[in-house]
């Protein structure tokens, strides 16, 4: 893409094979301003990976200001990729970020910018994602629409939406509690869903993920997110390698598009049809409906008698016998 002036950020950390791949897509971009961020080893073996991936940065070969935030130490996603983004937006008012394993087609660079610059001043707006899976539906009259999941397979943002990043979940206990969710989201399964997350997250610190706090940022702030209606990023990372994506999936290596001359929505307005879509076939919404159908009926809720009354009994034995 030519006359690209919105700054790009790199992501990397151990598969020099995957990350060359986007740096690649990278360079037909020729951002101006590249910034690149990398966690340290976690261990002796790892570090020649990690040294063979940051050598492919001394690649640019454009006339471009490359900033980088390596780390001598592991700090792990969540830390590390928070904390280097924190440091993008120290610098920079907005950004277009790319993990090692995320490969966008080349107008997600001008989708991005174009629309940064649209939404630049609009607070509703706080994210614009490359990721479509909505299995080839449109939604609405525009070349993308505006969502509750902010997919980070490719995407961008502002520095007036990230410094209120969530890091540790301050308030999610008073959102909790609250019933805030309520008012966010579209089924009491999809709260339920999202509950056990983020108590996972808030009390135990796992999934080691910075993408969780990330949308719950969002969500508590009620900012919206852009989604294509084309789908322009593919996660070619699916593999053994991989941080928390290490098998097969549906949403490995989907195909990308071409999005065209871009043309706004006639409304900004939440696709409710489009979120509860992605709940059900990205989150696993299908199954959980599928379970608590069969849960209410009676031999559903026999066999959970059933089994409970097993669980008693084992309770009971190992009781005896102490």
């Amino acid at each position: 893409m030519a006359n690209l002036n919105t700054p790009v950020v790199f992501i990397i950390f151990n598969r020099p094979d995957l990350s060359q791949i986007v740096f690649e897509s990278i360079r037909l971009a020729q951002p101006k301003q590249l910034f690149v961020i990398a966690d340290g080893a976690r261990f002796p073996e790892e570090f020649e990976k990690c040294k063979q991936t940051r050598e492919i940065i001394k690649q640019v070969d454009w006339d471009c200001q490359v900033l980088t935030n390596y780390s001598d130490i592991n700090l792990g996603c969540r830390q590390r990729v928070s904390s280097g983004i924190n440091w993008v937006f120290e610098h920079v008012e907005e950004a277009i970020i790319l993990e090692d394993d995320c490969l966008p087609h080349p107008s997600f660079f001008r989708y991005c910018q174009e629309l940064l610059e649209h939404y630049r001043e609009d607070e509703r707006i706080w994210c614009i994602s490359g990721d479509n899976f909505q299995d080839g539906q449109w939604r609405g009259n525009g070349s993308y629409y505006f969502s509750n999941y902010n997919h980070c397979w490719g995407w961008a943002s502002w520095r007036r939406a990230w410094q209120h990043y969530d890091h540790d979940l301050s308030n999610w206990q008073t959102v909790r509690d609250s019933h805030y969710l309520r008012s966010i989201l579209d089924s009491e399964l999809e709260i339920k869903y999202w509950c056990d997350i983020f108590d996972k997250l808030d009390k135990f610190g796992q999934p080691n993920s910075w993408a969780y706090p990330w949308t719950f940022t969002c969500w508590q702030n009620s900012g919206l997110t852009i989604l294509p209606n084309v789908n322009l990023v593919s996660n070619i990372g699916f593999r053994s390698d991989g941080t928390h994506i290490t098998g097969d999936s549906k949403l490995a290596n989907l195909p990308v598009k071409d999005i065209g001359k871009i043309y706004h929505p006639s409304f900004l307005v939440r696709d409710r049809t489009a979120d509860e879509y992605t709940f059900d076939h990205v989150f696993g919404g299908i199954t959980m409906k599928e379970l608590a159908l069969k849960n209410n009926t009676f031999k559903g809720k026999l066999i959970n008698k059933l089994r409970a009354l097993k669980s008693n009994l084992k309770s009971l034995k190992k009781h005896i016998k102490q």
